[in-house]
């Protein structure tokens, strides 16, 4: 299975999308991660690089997109943790493996959002989806 993974991955628009736990993507995405994005299928290093050195993206992801929901408010997020998943996903996994037109959306706090807030966040995704993947149907 994860091989099948590792040769969709290489063409494939991206949309991810995940709830922040702990400042990191869920367990069972981060192992995904861990096997699928790998050297040789979504980054490699130059033929004499022991791989200290800067990575070459292998991969060609359009227009990828991260939705994320969190209960932690935007300002603390900043100040207190430095959004960790702004840093996971654009500077250690799309820079990394050569995907510069990254997207984000984060949608806070859930736990006290309102049914019309949702409804609207929803709409939101649609019109995200819609911009960036105008093949797909949404």
């Amino acid at each position: 299975m994860v091989q099948i993974h590792c040769s969709e991955i290489v063409g494939a628009d991206c949309i991810i999308i995940h709830p922040n736990w702990w400042g990191q993507p869920p367990a069972i995405l981060k192992g995904c991660v861990d096997r699928v994005l790998r050297e040789k299928i979504a980054y490699t290093f130059a033929e004499d690089d022991d791989g200290s050195g800067l990575p070459i993206g292998l991969m060609k992801a359009k227009a990828p997109v991260v939705f994320n929901n969190s209960n932690t408010p935007e300002e603390r997020e900043n100040n207190v943790f430095g959004d960790p998943l702004e840093r996971i996903w654009k500077d250690c996994i799309f820079d990394f493996c050569g995907v510069t037109n990254y997207r984000r959306k984060m949608f806070r706090t859930i736990a006290d959002s309102s049914e019309e807030e949702r409804r609207n966040w929803l709409d939101e995704v649609k019109d995200i989806i819609c911009f960036n993947f105008p093949h797909i149907d949404a």
